[in-house]
C-alpha cells in the first residue's frame, strides 16, 4: 500500500515527522518499506500562461510562444510541443531554473530565434516515464506561483507493507485510523452523504452464488462524459501511489479504492444484456479479460454476468466486452462484498494480480460498499457529469460473518504483555480501534469492527493492545541461561568465506528442499538408493536427496521457465546416504551455473558458459584451503554428467567432488534451456583452510622465458606444471599457460602447448647461463617421461 503523506494528513495529522510516523507505524506492525520523495529534485518551474503561439520562422515542428509568468512582460520561448496551444496554463522553468538530472535552463537561440526559458512536459519535471506533449494546467492555477508549492510536490510517498491479516489498512482510511490510536489525536470524520438521485433507472442483480458473494451493490449512471478530464489533485493522488490516470471513470474506482479499501468497476451499461447475474462460471466458459487476454472458466470461479455471457472475474479484473471505452456515455457502477475463501487463489489459476484480488483475497468490510458506492457517484458525478439512479442492493445477511464478542480479561492482558496497563488506557486504545466495548467484571467484552478479520480470540485483542501501548515500553526481562565459548581454529575452513568469493563471482545463494521426488533423484543419481520418509509431504517430496544437485536443477527450471536464462546459483546442505544400514549425513557445497557468461552489455560479446568458466570458480574455491596445489582434476564419469565433460576432484589422491556438465538427455528430461554445468564437493574433506603468510619479496627482477612443447593430446597441463615445478625447484614461480593449438604443422594426435615460465631468485639477479641451465633441465624431463618435443 503506497500512498502520500501529505493526503495521509489531511485525514490526520499528528504532530510528528516523516521519519517519526514511519517508525510509529513499523513499530505498530505496519512495516515500511520505504520513503521516497514524490517528485525528482528541480527549482525555478512556475506556473505560466501561453498569451500567444506563432510557428517559427526556420522550423516546421517549432512554435513561437509569448509566456506570461507575472503579468508583467511575457518571455519569449520556442517550444517543439505539438499539443501547445493559446490560453494553456504550463509549468515555465524559467533561465537559471534547474530540472532533474541536474539540467541548468539557460537563454538560447534555437534556430536564430532567442528563447527564455522552457515550457515544460511531466517527463522533463520527473512526474512521469513518459510524455507526448507538455504539462497542461488548469486554467486557474494561480500564474508565477511556484509549481512546487502548486502541485504540493514537498511530499514524500509512503510504501507499507502489509502482512495478510491486516486488509483493513489497504486504503487510507485504515491507515489514517492506526495514526489516530497510536498518537491518540483525532482522525477526520467518515461521514459520505447519500447522492440525490435524478432518474429511476436501474439494473436488476440475481445473487445466485450468496456464500461467494453475499452483498452485491450497483448503480446506473446515465450522460457521462468519460472523455472529461481527470482533476490534477486526483492525477497527482493517483501517481504518488503508483496508478496511472486512465479517464475518470477508471481513475474515481481506482481513488475509492486507496480512500476507502473498496474495490470498485464501471461497466458500459449498453454492453449488459437485461440483468447482472452473479454466478459461479460454467467449466470451460471462456472470457475475454481487459487488455485482451483469453482466460477459460473453471467451474469454481466466481464470475459476473449478464444474461447471456460472463462479464468479469469478479473480484479481480473486468471484461473487454463490457468495459467502459471512448464511446461510453451511460455506466452501470459495481460495489460488492466478496468473500475472500471464495476470491483467495483464483487470480493465480489464471496468472492474475490485480489491486481489487489483492484486497478481496485478504477480505474488505462488508459494511463499507454503499459508503463506496455513495463517494465513488459523487466524485463521478463532480468530474463527468450524469444523471444517478438508485442503488440496487443484493444481499443474504445470514451469510455475512458477523465478529464474534471475545471475553478479554485484564489479568490475562497483564500476564502475556508482562507490563500493567491502566484499565482506563485499554479502554481509550479499544475505543479509538472502533471497537464495540462494554465493560465486565473480569475486563470486557469486546466486539471487533467488520473490517478486522483478523480478530477472533482474546491473543488477538492482548495483540492489538500491545501494539498501540508500544512495544518498547514493555519491559525487557532476561532469562537466566548458560552459554558454552566453542573454540574455533583459524586455520579451519572456513565456508562462509567460500560463500562470499560465489557471491563475488555472481553465484546467488539458493536454500532448497532436502526432500525430492523419486523420479528426479534415479535421474541425478541412480547408483544410490533414495532414502524413503514414512510420512512424506507429498510424493513428489517423498525422497531424501542424495545430493544438492535435484535441488538445483529444479531451482534453475523455474528460472528459465520464468524468462531468466542466466542462472548462477550455490547451496549449501546436507545429502543423505545409506551405508551399511546407518543414514551418513554429509556437508557438501554444490553449484550450478547455465546460460550467458556475463551480464548482456556492450563491451563483451555475448558467449554461454563453458566447463573451463566453472572450473575457474572451482579452482577459485579450492585456493582458500591449504596447499591448493594439492586438489587434481581428473576425467571421471557420473551418471549425471556428460561422459567427454566431467571431471573427478581429488585431494591427496582422496576423490572429494564431481564437476562437468549436465548429461544431455537429463537436460533434456528436465526441460532445460542451454548447456548446464555442475560442481558439488564434499566439505568435510577439505576442512584446513588456508592462513596468510607474509613472504618477502625479491629485490631482483624476474626473467620470463616462452616455450611451446609439442606433446600428445591427452598429456594435461597439470602433468606438464607439476613435472616442470619438481624439476626447477622454487626457481621458477609462475607457471603460465597462454595458448594450446592444434592443426596444421602439428601431427595428428599431438597438440602445442605454450608456456611462459617466470623465473626468479631472491639472493641475486639471474643469469642467462643459469636460467638456459634451468630451462635445458626442464625439457629433457618434459622429453624423456611425456615425449615432448619444442616445436619449431
Amino acid at each position: 500500500m503506497k500512498f502520500s503523506e501529505a493526503w495521509l494528513r489531511e485525514w490526520v495529522d499528528p504532530p510528528v515527522t516523516t521519519q517519526e510516523l514511519a517508525d510509529q507505524l513499523s513499530m505498530a506492525g505496519l512495516e515500511v518499506d520505504s520513503v521516497t520523495p514524490v517528485a525528482a529534485s528541480f527549482s525555478g518551474v512556475v506556473v505560466g500562461e501561453v498569451l500567444e503561439k506563432a510557428p517559427h520562422p526556420d522550423a516546421d515542428k517549432l512554435s513561437v510562444c509569448q509566456v506570461s509568468i507575472d503579468g508583467d512582460e511575457p518571455l519569449q520561448i520556442v517550444c517543439g510541443a505539438r499539443n501547445v496551444a493559446t490560453g494553456m496554463r504550463v509549468p515555465v522553468a524559467t533561465v537559471g531554473a534547474r530540472l532533474p538530472g541536474d539540467f541548468k535552463i539557460k537563454k538560447a537561440k534555437l534556430r536564430g530565434v532567442q528563447s527564455w526559458g522552457m515550457i515544460c512536459s511531466a517527463s522533463e519535471l520527473g512526474l512521469a516515464e513518459s510524455s507526448d506533449g507538455i504539462m497542461s494546467l488548469p486554467l486557474d492555477a494561480p500564474l508565477g506561483k511556484d509549481f512546487r508549492n502548486y502541485l504540493t510536490l514537498e511530499d514524500q510517498a509512503i510504501d507499507v507493507d502489509l502482512t495478510p491479516d491486516r486488509g483493513d489498512c489497504l486504503g487510507l482510511m485504515g491507515i489514517a485510523r492506526e495514526v489516530g490510536v497510536i498518537n491518540r489525536c483525532s482522525v477526520k470524520a467518515e461521514n459520505v452523504d447519500p447522492v440525490a438521485t435524478s432518474i429511476d433507472d436501474r439494473v436488476e442483480v440475481d445473487l445466485e452464488a450468496d456464500e461467494a458473494c453475499p452483498r452485491y451493490l450497483c448503480r446506473v449512471v446515465r450522460g457521462v462524459d468519460v472523455n472529461a478530464e481527470t482533476p490534477l489533485w486526483m492525477q497527482e493522488r493517483l501517481r504518488r501511489s503508483d496508478i496511472r490516470s486512465l479517464g475518470p471513470v477508471v481513475d474515481v474506482t481506482n481513488y475509492v479504492l486507496l480512500e476507502l479499501g473498496q474495490p470498485m468497476h464501471g461497466f458500459d451499461l449498453d454492453k449488459i444484456e437485461q440483468k447482472i447475474r452473479v454466478r459461479m462460471a460454467k467449466q470451460g466458459e471462456k472470457l475475454i479479460l481487459i487488455g485482451g487476454q483469453e482466460v477459460e472458466l473453471d467451474g469454481d470461479t466466481l464470475v459476473i454476468a449478464d444474461q447471456e455471457q460472463p462479464l468479469a472475474l469478479a473480484g479481480i479484473m473486468g471484461g473487454e466486452s463490457s468495459a467502459v471505452g471512448e464511446t461510453t456515455k451511460d455506466i452501470l457502477l459495481e460495489s460488492a462484498f466478496f468473500s475472500p475463501r471464495a476470491i483467495s487463489g483464483k487470480a493465480r489459476c489464471y496468472g492474475l494480480h490485480t489491486d481489487s484480488s489483492h484486497r478481496f483475497e485478504r477480505g474488505v468490510d462488508p459494511y463499507l460498499q454503499s459508503k463506496a458506492m455513495e463517494r465513488a457517484t459523487a466524485l463521478l458525478l463532480e468530474i463527468a457529469g450524469g444523471q444517478p439512479g438508485p442503488v440496487v442492493e443484493a444481499v443474504n445477511q445470514e451469510l455475512i460473518e458477523q465478529r464474534p464478542v471475545i471475553n478479554l480479561r485484564s489479568n490475562r492482558v497483564n500476564k502475556v504483555l508482562g507490563v500493567e496497563i491502566d484499565r482506563a488506557e485499554v479502554l481509550d486504545i479499544l475505543t479509538r480501534l472502533v471497537m464495540e466495548v462494554e465493560e465486565s467484571s473480569e475486563g470486557w467484552r469486546v466486539r471487533a469492527p467488520s473490517c478486522r478479520f483478523d480478530i477472533a480470540i482474546e491473543e488477538d485483542l492482548i495483540e492489538e493492545i500491545g501494539r498501540i501501548y508500544g512495544y518498547a515500553r514493555i519491559p525487557t526481562h532476561r532469562g537466566a541461561f548458560s552459554m558454552e565459548m566453542r573454540e574455533r581454529r583459524e586455520a579451519d575452513f572456513d565456508l562462509n568465506r567460500a560463500k562470499q568469493l560465489l557471491v563475488g563471482r555472481d553465484y546467488q545463494e539458493v536454500v532448497t528442499y532436502s526432500f525430492v521426488s523419486p523420479e528426479i533423484e534415479a535421474m541425478v543419481d541412480p547408483e544410490q538408493t533414495g532414502i524413503r520418509l514414512a510420512n512424506p509431504i507429498s510424493a513428489d517430496m517423498s525422497v531424501m536427496r542424495t545430493s544438492l544437485w535435484p535441488g538445483l536443477l529444479q531451482t534453475a527450471r523455474y528460472n528459465q521457465s520464468r524468462q531468466q536464462a542466466r542462472v548462477r546459483i550455490f547451496e549449501s546442505g546436507l545429502r543423505f546416504i545409506r551405508d551399511a544400514g546407518e543414514i551418513l549425513q554429509q556437508n557438501v557445497l554444490s553449484g550450478l551455473v547455465s546460460g550467458e557468461r556475463t551480464q548482456e552489455q556492450w563491451g563483451d560479446s555475448a558467449a554461454n558458459v563453458d566447463f573451463y568458466d566453472i572450473k575457474s570458480d572451482m579452482e577459485a574455491l579450492l585456493s582458500l584451503c591449504d596447499s591448493p596445489d594439492q586438489f587434481q582434476f581428473s576425467a571421471g564419469t557420473h551418471p549425471a554428467l556428460h561422459p567427454g565433460q566431467c571431471a573427478v576432484i581429488q585431494y591427496e589422491n582422496e576423490q572429494i567432488g564431481y564437476l562437468g556438465m549436465l548429461h544431455p538427455e537429463l537436460e533434456r528430461q528436465l526441460d532445460l534451456a542451454g548447456s548446464t554445468y555442475l560442481f558439488e564437493i564434499d566439505l568435510e574433506k577439505i576442512k584446513t583452510g588456508s592462513l596468510p603468510a607474509f613472504e618477502s619479496l625479491s629485490k631482483f627482477p624476474s626473467i620470463r622465458r616462452d616455450i611451446a612443447l609439442v606433446v600428445d593430446e591427452s598429456v594435461t597441463f597439470e602433468s606438464i606444471r607439476n613435472m616442470i615445478r619438481e624439476t626447477s625447484g622454487k626457481i621458477i614461480k609462475d607457471i603460465r599457460l597462454f595458448d594450446v593449438y592444434t592443426g596444421k604443422n602439428v601431427d595428428s594426435g599431438r597438440k602445442s602447448v605454450a608456456l611462459g615460465l617466470i623465473l626468479q631468485e631472491k639472493s641475486h639477479t639471474l643469469t642467462d647461463q643459469e636460467v638456459d641451465e634451468v630451462i635445458q633441465r626442464v625439457l629433457h624431463r618434459l622429453s624423456d617421461e611425456l615425449d615432448a618435443k619444442l616445436r619449431d
